[in-house]
């Protein structure tokens, strides 16, 4: 295992609310660089699970800048569509990252499933996986899951991706509404994040 805390680190993410999040999850003493820092463009997820998504940022950036890295692949499954969007969350937001267009597509999807989906609680679950690499040492990684239900509107204007179609369990509100301090203490990330807290 470790012999000294990790005092360094770059996250691993060219996605600027995963980068604020996970930011806010870090001690507050540690030197954190981002990859527009250096400038990378991220690698191609081509794994079919979170994991190993994880693991492909880590190692590819990492290996760029011979740094400790940290990356998260997190996304959003829905039962009722098999899962979908799971790791191709991202990607339902087309090319530019469009996340009203993936919040609409799961609509659209819901629709043609189910009949009158929005009077129904359509189980779902955000998911992430963070891992930890770096130039000679072990490679760690945890998983975060946080269960609840979609909105059958879009709601609130904080967080990010598809936070304002996620209502956890046991809340009358989505993510998008939520103060990110009341968000980060119950979220999938934090849950991952506290699984590693013990590196930093």
């Amino acid at each position: 295992m470790l012999k000294k805390k990790i005092s360094k680190i770059l996250i691993g993410t060219n996605n600027t609310g995963k980068l604020r999040e996970i930011k806010d999850l870090l001690p507050k003493n540690l030197k954190i660089y981002s990859t527009s820092d250096f400038n990378i463009k991220s690698p191609v997820e081509n794994e079919k699970t979170f994991e190993k998504n994880s693991l492909i940022k880590a190692r590819y950036f990492s290996k760029k800048t011979k740094m400790i890295c940290l990356s998260d692949d997190s996304g959003l499954e829905i039962d009722a569509l098999a899962g979908a969007p799971g790791v191709y969350s991202a990607r339902w937001g087309g090319k530019k990252g469009d996340f009203v267009k993936a919040m609409n597509r799961v609509f659209k999807e819901l629709n043609k499933k189910i009949k009158n989906w929005k009077t129904k609680k359509i189980k779902a679950r955000f998911i992430c996986a963070l891992t930890i690499y770096g130039p000679n040492r072990k490679t760690i990684n945890s998983i975060g899951k946080i269960e609840g239900h979609i909105s059958p509107l879009m709601k609130g204007k904080n967080g990010f991706g598809y936070d304002p179609i996620f209502i956890p369990n046991g809340k009358k509100i989505t993510f998008g509404e939520m103060k990110p301090l009341q968000k980060y203490k119950i979220d999938h990330r934090f849950k991952a994040f506290k699984k590693i807290k013990k590196f930093f």
